[in-house]
C-alpha cells in the first residue's frame, strides 16, 4: 500500500519503506508481563543488546483505516485467538546510511510518529519460523497521524505514550523508560543493515498489551505527535 503522512507544516511525505525494523523487549515493565504475553523468546530476561524483528510493508495503514482480523484465523482451532495492540514510537529514516555512530543518529532521522505494532499471539507462540507471520499480516502496522521532525519533537526520550481501547487507557508510560535509547538503537540497527530513506524503526512497547476484537477502536497517543486512531474489523 502507498500513502503519505503530513509533516507539521502540511508537507505530504510518501510512506514507502524498504523495510520496517521493530524492537522487542525494550521496556522493563513489558518484559515483566511476559507470562501473560506467552510467546517464543519472551521469558522475562532483560536483553543485553536490542532484540530485532521485521515487519513487512504490507502491514502499513494510515489513521482511521481498519485493522483487519483475517478470516484465515478461523481455520485454526485456537482456544484463545488473540490479536494484540502495542503502542510504540516510530522513527523514520531520512537518507541512506550505514554504520552510524550514536552522536550522528539524529542527523539522519526524518521524523517521529506513532505506530501500533499489531501482533497475532497464537502464531508467535506456535510458528517454527518465529515471530514473522504473527507480526506481518495485512494491516498490522497502523502509523501516523503526522511526522514530527527532531527539531520539533523536543526530547524524544521524555515523551508520554499511551494506548486507549474503546476510550479506556490500557498502556501508559514514557519513552524515558526505554532500555535501549534512540541513539544506541539506531546505531545498532545501522551496523546490521543499510538503512534507506523512508525505512521505519519501531522502538518497542510498554506494558499493558492486550487483545482487540471486532468493533473495537484503538488509539495510540504520543506527546507532541498526536493520536493515531484505528477501528478493528473482522474480515
Amino acid at each position: 500500500m502507498t500513502f503519505s503522512l503530513p509533516t507539521s507544516d502540511g508537507q505530504e511525505i510518501p510512506i514507502r519503506p524498504s523495510k520496517i525494523i521493530a524492537l522487542g523487549l525494550n521496556y522493563l515493565e513489558h518484559i515483566r508481563e511476559s507470562k501473560s504475553v506467552n510467546v517464543q523468546n519472551f521469558n522475562g530476561e532483560v536483553p543485553t543488546e536490542p532484540v530485532l524483528f521485521s515487519k513487512t510493508p504490507n502491514v502499513l495503514i494510515g489513521p482511521g483505516q481498519a485493522i483487519i482480523l483475517p478470516r484465515l484465523l478461523k481455520q485454526y482451532d485456537f482456544d484463545d485467538c488473540r490479536v494484540d495492540y502495542e503502542a510504540e514510537l516510530a522513527i523514520i529514516i531520512k537518507d541512506r546510511v550505514k554504520d552510524l555512530a550514536e552522536d550522528e543518529v539524529f542527523n539522519h532521522i526524518l521524523g517521529f510518529t506513532c505506530f501500533n505494532d499489531v501482533s497475532q499471539r497464537n502464531f508467535q507462540r506456535s510458528d517454527k519460523g518465529g515471530w514473522f507471520r504473527g507480526k506481518s499480516l495485512d494491516t498490522f502496522g497502523p502509523i501516523g497521524p503526522v511526522i514530527v521532525t527532531p527539531e520539533e519533537i523536543g526530547d524524544p526520550q521524555a515523551l508520554d505514550i499511551q494506548c486507549r481501547l474503546n476510550g479506556e487507557v490500557v498502556q501508559h508510560s514514557n519513552t524515558e523508560h526505554m532500555i535501549f535509547k534512540i541513539p544506541e538503537l539506531v546505531s545498532f540497527v545501522s551496523r546490521n543493515f543499510t538503512l534507506e530513506p523512508g525505512d521505519i524503526i519501531c522502538t518497542g512497547t510498554p506494558s499493558g498489551v492486550g487483545p482487540m476484537q471486532d468493533g473495537d477502536v484503538v488509539e495510540v497517543e504520543i506527546e507532541h505527535i498526536g493520536i493515531l486512531m484505528n477501528p478493528v474489523r473482522e474480515e
